[in-house]
Order: structure tokens, then C-alpha cells, then sequence
């Protein structure tokens, strides 16, 4: 049996709630709509920690090949935003991409685990957002600090359910109603057990800590005003609009946002393996001239 959790603000207060229908209550007794409450997100992580591939569709998509085990990156907490939470797309930025996810939560303190005793250290799940801000790929592709953590790219929520069964569930992200993106958890390559043993080997992973868990094919950048929504099977649907940041990325000071072909190319859905080695021909190739050698 599942059941949801949101945290909201009510009468100005942070408050835990639990869903019963289109009711939000508290323990007290006090209750509000689904539709009029304000979220925060459904836990206070110390860590947000994402997985690069894990969805056979993206790994189709960018034409390249999975590792042998999987690799990560790290978003800061100051990236955590809130189910209809606004989130923003800097001045002088072009490139900002959805990515439709599920976010695991940890439950308990979680360190050198096998993937079979996984699950009793994950507290629920949650629906998410990966954003990237591609404009920083040329400098920051290794680390992805900028581009996936910058503020307000990691929406999380409406809510954390308990008792969710991840196997064969659907994921869908829409941009304006428009269907942008769907899958089924049957083709990640890692679970979300083996996702929190891996981690955990060398990492301890403390309550309300979040690992992301990959995004299905079909990213794409978003626009001022638009409208993004992930929603998953059994966990709700997150809701987010893109706004404009008014206040422009320095140009005092480290590097600068860039349009090249490794933006635009992973942007509009590229082909990773064969990047700097010849002309790209993936479905990124006919948004820009390569200025790469036709090389086989």
C-alpha cells in the first residue's frame, strides 16, 4: 500500500502533510486542497546525486554505449526546487533542457549495502526534473556542476509516496500538454536499488538524501513561459513553468556561456561517441554546420 507526503506551507508555517484525495492533512487536524496548497520540496537532502545514462532509449539516442557500471554527478542542495516552482533560465542562456526523472529518498543511514538490502534504506520516491543548462557544457562536461546545478534546476515533488513498487512503471515529461518524453522503468539499465548500493559503497547517503535516476531519450530545450510537467506512474505529476533571469551571467569573471557544436549537439539530442572525431550525424547534426572533419 502506498502512501503520499507533502510538505507545504500552511499559515505560513513548513508543514507535513499526507494526501487523502484532493485533501492535503495535518496531523493536527487542518487540511487543505491539493490545487491551492503551496509545495516545498518532500525532503531536506544533504546530497543530490544524479546518474549520467541509465535508460536504453537516451543511450540509442546519442548513438554511444553504456559503461560497465555507472557514473555520476552532483547537483547542490541550492539547486532544490518545488513542484510549480519557477525555474529560471539566466540572461545570456539558451540551451536549458528538461529531463523527466525519478528521485529516490533515503530513509535511514545508508552505507556499504549490498543492492538486495537496498530497499529498506530508501524512505519513498518522488517525481523530479534534471534540468541542464547546456551553455556550460564546453567547460563544465566533466564535472556538470553548472550546467545541472545551478539555482533552481532540481525540481522535486508534488510529494514522496512509501510503498511504491518501481518496476515497469511509466514516465512521461509534456512541454505545453505536448507529449515530450516516454519510457517505462523496464529499460534502465541499473535500478534504483542498485543505484543506492552503488553509491553507498564509498559514500554514506543520510535521510532525506536524493539520487536521480536517469532520464528517458528525447530531451530538448525548453523556452521562456513554457510549461513542463514529468509525470510517473503511481507518484504523481511535477509541474514547473521556465522564466526569464534578469540578471545576466557576469562577464567579469570565468567562463562564458557558448553556442558550439558540443551545446548544441547534446541540446538537441547528439551523438556523443563520435564527438571531435568526425562530423556529428546525429538528430543534433541538423541544427548547426559541424566545423568537424568527415572523418570515419
Amino acid at each position: 500500500m502506498t502512501t503520499e507526503y507533502r510538505r507545504i506551507l500552511l499559515d505560513g508555517y513548513p508543514i507535513l502533510t499526507t494526501r487523502h484525495g484532493d485533501e492535503l492533512v495535518t496531523k493536527d487536524g487542518r487540511s487543505i486542497g491539493v490545487d491551492d496548497a503551496v509545495h516545498l520540496a518532500p525532503c531536506n537532502p544533504s546530497k543530490i546525486i544524479c546518474v549520467h545514462l541509465n535508460y536504453h532509449s537516451r543511450v540509442q539516442e546519442f548513438i554511444t554505449k553504456l559503461p560497465p557500471a555507472p557514473t555520476y554527478f552532483h547537483k547542490p542542495i541550492t539547486a532544490l526546487n518545488t513542484h510549480k516552482g519557477a525555474v529560471v533560465r539566466p540572461e545570456r542562456c539558451n540551451w536549458l533542457n528538461y529531463e523527466g526523472e525519478i528521485a529516490i529518498v533515503i530513509g535511514k543511514t545508508c552505507r556499504n549495502i549490498s543492492p538486495a538490502e537496498a530497499g529498506d534504506y530508501i524512505l519513498g520516491y518522488a517525481v523530479s526534473n534534471d534540468y541542464g543548462l547546456h551553455d556550460f557544457r564546453d567547460t563544465d562536461a566533466g564535472s556538470m556542476l553548472r550546467v545541472k546545478g545551478s539555482d533552481t534546476l532540481c525540481p522535486i515533488g508534488p510529494g514522496l509516496v512509501t510503498g511504491w513498487d518501481f518496476r515497469d512503471k511509466m514516465i512521461r515529461t509534456y512541454v505545453n500538454g505536448v507529449l515530450k518524453q516516454e519510457d517505462t522503468t523496464a529499460n534502465m539499465e541499473w535500478d534504483m536499488h542498485y543505484l543506492v548500493a552503488d553509491i553507498a559503497r564509498t559514500i554514506t547517503l543520510e535521510p532525506g538524501d536524493v539520487l536521480l535516476s536517469g532520464t528517458p531519450a528525447n530531451s530538448r530545450p525548453v523556452q521562456i513561459g513554457d510549461v513542463v510537467d514529468v509525470e510517473v506512474e503511481g507518484l504523481g505529476r511535477l509541474s514547473n513553468t521556465i522564466v526569464y533571469g534578469p540578471s545576466p551571467i557576469r562577464d567579469d569573471c570565468g567562463a562564458q556561456p557558448t553556442e558550439s557544436e558540443e551545446v548544441i549537439s547534446t541540446a538537441m539530442g547528439g551523438d556523443w561517441e563520435f564527438r571531435g572525431k568526425r562530423a556529428a550525424g546525429g538528430q543534433g547534426a541538423a541544427f548547426y554546420e559541424s566545423a568537424l572533419d568527415d572523418k570515419k
